[in-house]
C-alpha cells in the first residue's frame, strides 16, 4: 500500500488533537474536536481549515487566454488582474473533467486552483490539449510551491485584519491581492476573498515553509474571538449546506455543469468554441434529461451518496449528497434525478439501506442568508 501523502502542515495537527483520515491518498484532519461544533463555529465565528492538499497549476505566455478560452466553459476574457473566476473543464460529451478558480495574476498568466484528487488528470488534460509552442504557452504543475489555508466565517476579516497593514476590506468577492505580508511571517502571500463554505472569508497561498507559523499565528490572535481549527467533516457539510458541488458526487465526468444547475459558468457567447459546448449547448436549449435538485427527507433518515431515488416505484436517480444539516437541523440531500420528476413539491423515496423512505423536493439553496 503506498503511503499516504501530508501537507507541510501535518506536523501541527497533533498539536491541535486532529484525528486524520485518508482523503483521496491524503493523510487530513476529519475533525479536531467534532464535525457539528467544528461547523457551528465556522458559520458564527470562524473556522481555519488547511486546504494545502488542493492543486495549483500555472498557464502562461502570450497565448494562454486563447488556450484557457478553448479548454474551460466561463469566458476568462472577463478576467482582469487581482480577479478571480469559477470555471469548468469539460469532455467533448460535456461531462465534467474539473471544476476550479483561475486567479488573473497579470496579463498572460494566471493561476488554477484544481480539486486536489484531480490535480494531476488536469495537468496531464491541460497539456494534452496544448498546441502551442514553449514560446507561447507554458504549463506547470507549481502545487508543491504553495500551502493553502481557508480562513472562514463571519469574524474572518476582523481576525486576519490583526495580523497585516493591508486593508481587507478592500478585497471584494472574487478579487485578490498578491504580496500580502503577515506580523513576524517574512514571506508574502496571495490572498482572495473567495471560499467553499457559504460563509465570508479568505483563502490564503504562502510559501511551505511558512503554514505552520501562519496557521500558528492565526490561532493564537483568533482565540479571543472564537477561532478553532475545521477539519474535511465540517468543510463538507458547509459546503454542502450552501450547495456548492464537490467533484466526484455533483460534479464527475459522467455528469455535466448543466445537469448541475451551473451554467451561470457555461458561456455560450464567448468569442471562442470550447471543448463539449454542442453537448452543454444542446443540453441547454432543450433542457437536460435529468438534473441536481434539493429534497428534504419526511420519513426519518438521512440520504447518503449513491443511495437510490425512485418515484412511483421506479428508479428516477441517485443522491449525490446528504447529510443532517446542523444549521437547519433537518436532513436533507441533493440527488441527481430525471427531469420530469424535480418540480418543488414532488415526492420521491429514497433507499436507505433496507428502508424505502419518503422525501420531497425543496428549492437547492438550503441556507437563505449566504
Amino acid at each position: 500500500m503506498s503511503e499516504l501523502k501530508r501537507t507541510p502542515l501535518y506536523p501541527v495537527y497533533e498539536k491541535y488533537g486532529a484525528k486524520t483520515i485518508d482523503f483521496g491518498g491524503w493523510d487530513l484532519p476529519v475533525q479536531f474536536s467534532s464535525i457539528k461544533h467544528e461547523h457551528e463555529v465556522t458559520r458564527t465565528k470562524a473556522g481555519l481549515f488547511d486546504v494545502s492538499h488542493m492543486g495549483e497549476i500555472v498557464v502562461k505566455g502570450p497565448e494562454s487566454l486563447a488556450f484557457l478560452q478553448k479548454v474551460v466553459t466561463n469566458d476568462v476574457s472577463k478576467l482582469t488582474p487581482k480577479k478571480a473566476q469559477y470555471s469548468l473543464m469539460c469532455y467533448e460529451n460535456g461531462g465534467t473533467v474539473d471544476d476550479f478558480l483561475i486567479y488573473m495574476l497579470e496579463e498572460d498568466h494566471y493561476l488554477l486552483v484544481v480539486n486536489a484528487a484531480n490535480t494531476d488528470k488536469d495537468y496531464e488534460w491541460l497539456v494534452e490539449q496544448n498546441t502551442y509552442s514553449e514560446q507561447e504557452l507554458t504549463i506547470i504543475n507549481v502545487s508543491s510551491d504553495y500551502v493553502q489555508l481557508a480562513l472562514q466565517g463571519p469574524l474572518a476579516e476582523e481576525i486576519l485584519q490583526t495580523i497585516t497593514e493591508t486593508d481587507l476590506s478592500q478585497i471584494k468577492f472574487f478579487r485578490f491581492e498578491e504580496n500580502v505580508h503577515f506580523t513576524n511571517i517574512p514571506s508574502g502571500a496571495l490572498v482572495s476573498r473567495t471560499g467553499y463554505t457559504g460563509e465570508d472569508g479568505f483563502e490564503i497561498y504562502i510559501d511551505p515553509a511558512s503554514g505552520c507559523d501562519l496557521w500558528d499565528l492565526l490561532l493564537e490572535v483568533g482565540k479571543d474571538k472564537g477561532l478553532e481549527p475545521i477539519g474535511l467533516g465540517a468543510r463538507d457539510t458547509l459546503r454542502f449546506e450552501a450547495s456548492l458541488p464537490l467533484y466526484g458526487q455533483e460534479l464527475s465526468k459522467d455528469i455535466t455543469p448543466i445537469e448541475a444547475g451551473l451554467k451561470f459558468a457555461v458561456k455560450m457567447d464567448k468569442a471562442v468554441d470550447f471543448i463539449g459546448k454542442e453537448r452543454l449547448k444542446e443540453q441547454l436549449e432543450n433542457g437536460p434529461a435529468r438534473k441536481i435538485v434539493g429534497i428534504e427527507m419526511i420519513d426519518k433518515g438521512i440520504p447518503r451518496h449513491g443511495y437510490e431515488v425512485t418515484h412511483d416505484g421506479q428508479v428516477v436517480g441517485f443522491v449525490t449528497s446528504g447529510t443532517q444539516s446542523p444549521t437547519l437541523n433537518k436532513n436533507i440531500g441533493l440527488v441527481l434525478v430525471n427531469a420530469n420528476v424535480t418540480e418543488i413539491g414532488t415526492e420521491l423515496s429514497v433507499q436507505v439501506r433496507k428502508r424505502t423512505l419518503r422525501a420531497k423536493v425543496i428549492p437547492k439553496s438550503f441556507l437563505k442568508h449566504n
